[in-house]
């Protein structure tokens, strides 16, 4: 029994979980091993410290109730003051990206003048039909369009073939 020390058995549970036999073999190496003897009365001590530490109750000071609530209302109120800056921090980006966009397409659409390169295209062809006309069916009824004046419309055959 000399060889085998009890730190095992207090460090694998505590003091008041052990056994009447545990406690019995404690005592008897404890007699003759000074470094188990030291062990055994350090887990002791430190149990009765835990347990009169456990016994204490706590009270919180009469106030404290009042102060948490009273700062939880402040940081509230100071979070809801900033709502619309939370907002435009997190979607900021985005919204610029939108305007800049929009701006750019507005420009693009009543500034700059529409080429006359597209209008004079429309009044040369050799037949005076234009091709939104012929294939969105904006001619009369009574006229029909055969497959070769709807090829010279959209291709100007009359060009292509003097070349």
């Amino acid at each position: 029994m000399r060889d085998e020390h009890i730190i095992s058995l207090l460090e694998n549970a505590p003091l008041r979980s052990l056994t009447e036999n545990d406690l019995a073999t404690i005592r008897v190496h404890t007699e003759s091993c000074s470094g188990c003897l030291q062990s055994f009365q350090a887990a002791q001590v430190s149990q009765s410290l835990l347990t009169e530490r456990a016994a204490v109750e706590f009270a919180p000071s009469p106030f404290f109730h009042t102060r948490v609530m009273a700062t939880l209302r402040e940081r509230q109120a100071a979070n809801d003051s900033w709502a619309l800056g939370r907002l435009w921090r997190s979607a900021g980006a985005l919204a610029s990206s939108m305007v800049a966009t929009v701006a750019t397409l507005a420009i693009l659409t009543f500034v700059i003048p529409e080429s006359p390169v597209a209008t004079s295209q429309v009044s040369s062809l050799p037949n005076g039909y234009s091709a939104e006309e012929v294939l969105l069916e904006q001619t009369p009824q009574s006229e029909e369009v055969s497959d070769g004046q709807l090829l010279t419309t959209i291709y100007g055959g009359d060009e292509e073939t003097s070349r």
